[in-house]
């Protein structure tokens, strides 16, 4: 059985849930999501202000998506209710961030700038010009923008240049000697 997915879910206050046929609506003070599940292998039941997510047969595929559904509602009502945020630094002389509209520009020491365009689902601050806070209501999303922007510059281990997140531990490599 799958230990994921006996938990249930508590459901917050402040965040609506509704489940019509085989979709799921959150709307919560961050914003609102859809989420699709599949009810041909499990059942979805919201009781006492907790979704509950059951397999219609314990079968070893089943189980795989039973634990895989439970996370992803999961993911969808703390992401509603409080929201995802990562924080990027950017270390390096030179190294700066600008937003412009719905772009964000970097200079990470090429001979030109890159431009970001944001997702419609993501909100991004620049602070100090080397600090990058990113928010949504989407995990999955959230990731995926820190990994792109990460990806533009990643950290070079002898100086340690480059983009990190806040918290991100890199061994520094010792240089060559004569």
């Amino acid at each position: 059985m799958s230990k994921i997915g006996k938990k249930n879910i508590v459901v917050p206050k402040e965040v609506k849930v509704q489940i019509i046929d085989n979709k799921i609506k959150f709307e919560g003070p961050k914003g609102k999501k859809t989420l699709e599940i599949n009810t041909e292998f499990l059942n979805v039941l919201l009781k006492d202000d907790k979704i509950i997510v059951t397999p219609k047969d314990p079968k070893k595929q089943n189980k795989i998506i039973w634990g895989l559904q439970r996370s992803l509602i999961n993911n969808a009502v703390i992401g509603v209710g409080k929201g995802y945020e990562e924080t990027l630094k950017l270390s390096g002389v030179g190294f700066r961030a600008n937003l412009k509209g719905k772009q964000l520009q970097l200079q990470l020491g090429f001979s030109h700038d890159i431009i970001y365009d944001i997702p419609e689902e993501i909100s991004i601050k620049v602070d100090k010009q080397t600090t990058i806070l990113i928010s949504g209501v989407d995990k999955q999303l959230v990731g995926k923008t820190v990994a792109d922007i990460k990806f533009f510059k990643p950290v070079e281990p002898y100086k340690q240049k480059g983009i990190t997140s806040e918290g991100q531990f890199i061994l520094k490599k010792e240089g060559k000697k004569k």
